[in-house]
């Protein structure tokens, strides 16, 4: 499918070397100035770390979850160290790109999304799950995932009582090797839990050695 992109940048244009390698690839997009620009005609949305400051991303972040779209950053090489999860993007492009590689990480991003669209609602206890709407309730209130939080809670809760191995969520999250390892899948699915568990209540169980589950019910509805 032909994919529409968003980049966001406010204090100039993006770097001419992913524009290029934008447009070699095929990928369309508009240069958004405002975040009211990022809308749910894009498939995602990519900031240039490069010229846009830290301070962006998270307000992106946010906009892009309530569109349900994913976000990625692109940033130098030089500055990975400065990644941050809690920024709430999907994913990062590290600059100068590889060919072929900007693409496939909005192939891998959109595709995600698209999976997990349906008429499919998850309900076990006080957490409900809409995957058609990408919400997340919690005793009828809203819960603010980050896009890759969302995505570990649908991939668990599609298969409850089936233990999913740290590699294989790593695989199939991230599907390719992130440098952080196994440990950032732990590191995402601590914070998953502070939003979504507390006292009495537990969604998540840990298979130690191996990886998690969903404790819950299938999902319900047509798909």
């Amino acid at each position: 499918m032909p994919y529409h992109l968003a980049i966001f940048t406010k204090d100039g244009d993006p770097d001419g070397g992913l524009l290029r390698t934008l447009d070699e690839e095929g990928v369309s997009y508009t240069l958004a100035r405002a975040l009211e620009e990022v809308t749910k005609e894009h498939q995602a949305a990519l900031i240039d770390l490069s010229i846009s400051p830290q301070r962006d991303v998270a307000p992106l972040g946010q906009r892009c979850q309530e569109l349900a779209i994913p976000l990625l950053c692109a940033l130098p090489s030089r500055h990975l160290s400065r990644y941050d999860h809690s920024w709430g993007a999907t994913d990062f492009i590290l600059l100068p790109s590889r060919a072929g590689e900007v693409s496939a990480r909005i192939r891998q991003a959109t595709r995600q999304s698209t999976a997990q669209t349906g008429e499919k609602v998850v309900e076990t206890g006080d957490l409900r799950i809409d995957l058609e709407r990408y919400e997340v309730f919690l005793r009828s209130q809203r819960v603010q995932l980050t896009f890759k939080e969302y995505q570990l809670l649908c991939l668990l809760a599609s298969s409850p009582g089936r233990v999913f191995s740290r590699e294989t969520l790593l695989n199939q999250i991230w599907e390719y090797d992130y440098f952080g390892g196994t440990r950032t899948v732990d590191v995402h699915i601590r914070r998953l839990r502070s939003k979504i568990e507390g006292p009495g209540q537990s969604y998540i169980e840990t298979v130690w050695n191996v990886g998690y589950r969903f404790r819950g019910q299938p999902p319900t509805g047509t798909g």
